[in-house]
């Protein structure tokens, strides 16, 4: 038996130090581990017991750990995990396939096409993002590998009825909006985490897909899955989201990563049990 492990990273398996989310006493805080560095600064961190289960989770043969973001290409490759090298890692909301951190051609190939024949155009979108951001809380305006924009903000500035009007531009041309955090994206609706997943699990014959995220970018993965679990915290918590195959963990901040990867390895040890 071959078990698939898509994670998201922000927010699900690494966290900012905004979003450690330490409301324990200092004296009992968890020891965490640095996972990125980003200009010879410290950026996202676990805590040094989830670095541990997910270095145990990752020997083991027969589990195939897939790193699962909406980071580009050259984010996620800042982060070190401890363990074992992923062999396949989901980047760009699934418009990227790493294989082995080489980009697979025939996969962005396949993304381009769907995306091409349902969707608005990129510059559509990212012309409109500009035109009706407003300066007073707009920071930055990003492109994301050709596939996707979004704007980097100051959120409790921007009006949850600018976001709303946003949303149902969106739709109406085949594209999600996602607030996470201080960025607003704007993403293709075919482009998903769910697609790419499935792809590498038909490439490694994984016979089960366990699932974590937080955002509503990662509701379908966790659909797809056989098994998931969402923190306590994010898009999808705020909004009571769950499902029949999704756990909704009470857990939030970096203790929240901690009980996913815990949740993780039992889940691929039980698994293995009834293989065996």
């Amino acid at each position: 038996m071959t078990v698939l492990v898509a994670s998201d990273l922000d927010r699900t398996l690494i966290y900012s130090t905004a979003a450690l989310g330490l409301t324990m006493p200092d004296p009992v805080a968890p020891r965490l581990l640095c996972v990125e560095v980003h200009e010879s600064k410290p950026l996202s961190y676990m805590t040094e017991t989830a670095a541990a289960l997910l270095a145990e989770l990752t020997a083991d043969p027969s589990v195939v750990f897939v790193p699962t973001t909406t980071r580009t290409r050259k984010q996620y490759q800042r982060i070190r995990f401890p363990g074992r090298p992923a062999p396949y890692a989901i980047c760009a909301n699934g418009g990227q396939l790493l294989v082995d951190g080489v980009p697979d051609r025939d996969w962005r190939r396949q993304v381009a096409a769907r995306l091409a024949e349902e969707c608005a155009p990129l510059e559509e979108v990212h012309q409109h993002l500009l035109a009706v951001a407003d300066p007073a809380w707009l920071r930055k305006a990003r492109l994301a590998e050709d596939l996707f924009a979004y704007l980097v903000v100051e959120r409790d500035l921007v009006p949850d009825e600018w976001l709303k009007s946003l949303t149902a531009w969106a739709e109406a041309r085949g594209w999600t909006v996602s607030l996470q955090g201080r960025k607003i994206y704007a993403v293709p609706r075919p482009l998903t985490k769910s697609a790419a997943m499935r792809e590498v699990a038909r490439r490694t014959g994984a016979t089960t897909t366990l699932a974590a995220g937080d955002s509503l970018l990662d509701a379908d993965l966790l659909l797809a899955a056989d098994a998931g679990w969402r923190p306590g915290h994010g898009e999808l918590a705020d909004a009571a989201w769950t499902a029949p195959s999704v756990t909704a963990l009470a857990t939030a901040g970096v203790l929240a990563g901690e009980e996913i990867v815990r949740a993780f390895a039992q889940e691929a040890a039980r698994l293995g049990r009834l293989d065996a």
